[in-house]
């Protein structure tokens, strides 16, 4: 079982990566020392309240993001609560921010029955939007219902499933993929519903 520091440690280095900052950087943008910042992303460190909530918003997170396990996060955004901006000649509806200078993919899904997909790369996230009818989203353990209007996001790293509520559902997925680090022996590819990954099928 992770304990509370391998949490820290581990959400910490996935956002500064997706974030392509350096210990360094990030470092000066919270006001601490490089030194006692590795230690706490090596999980050998005992990072302080004030610790915790400095690097949550050099990084632009909340403090749960650093302190949660992954397959807690989860972002739903429901239709009717949505928040419109007003610009001349248009509105606009803000659903989330995509970090880091990886490999972003966008796609269209028609769902019909209910599709299964593997664990993509560590730090993986998918950005789901209800375009019509309703839909079973998320890690198979814990799935969201949504319907058109909804938005959630969650992590591509687990295994996860799509599956159409009463008919056909049809959504809008914005998958990111953090851009793979020197010396990792990682390739970038696509990994979301083409090539290199099992798609929704019925």
């Amino acid at each position: 079982m992770s304990t509370g520091n391998d949490v820290v440690a581990r959400n910490l280095r996935i956002l500064r990566e997706q974030r392509g900052l350096s210990l360094a950087e990030l470092a000066r943008q919270a006001g601490l020392s490089k030194q006692n910042l590795s230690k706490v992303e090596q999980g050998t460190g005992n990072p302080t309240v004030e610790t915790l909530f400095a690097v949550a918003l050099a990084l632009g997170v909340p403090v749960t993001r650093l302190v949660a396990e992954r397959e807690q996060v989860m972002t739903v955004r429901p239709g009717d609560e949505a928040v419109w901006q007003e610009h001349e000649g248009y509105e606009s509806r803000s659903l989330d921010h995509v970090y880091g200078s990886g490999v972003i993919e966008n796609y269209i899904l028609r769902i019909r029955g209910t599709g299964r997909s593997g664990p993509h790369p560590v730090g993986t996230l998918e950005h789901l939007y209800v375009i019509s009818g309703r839909v079973r989203v998320g890690p198979e353990d814990g799935p969201v219902e949504l319907g058109a209007g909804d938005f959630v996001r969650f992590p591509g790293d687990r295994p996860h499933l799509y599956a159409a509520l009463g008919g056909e559902c049809v959504v809008h997925i914005v998958v990111s993929v953090p851009r793979v680090q020197p010396g990792t022996g990682g390739v970038a590819r696509g990994h979301a519903h083409g090539a290199g990954r099992d798609a929704p099928s019925s």
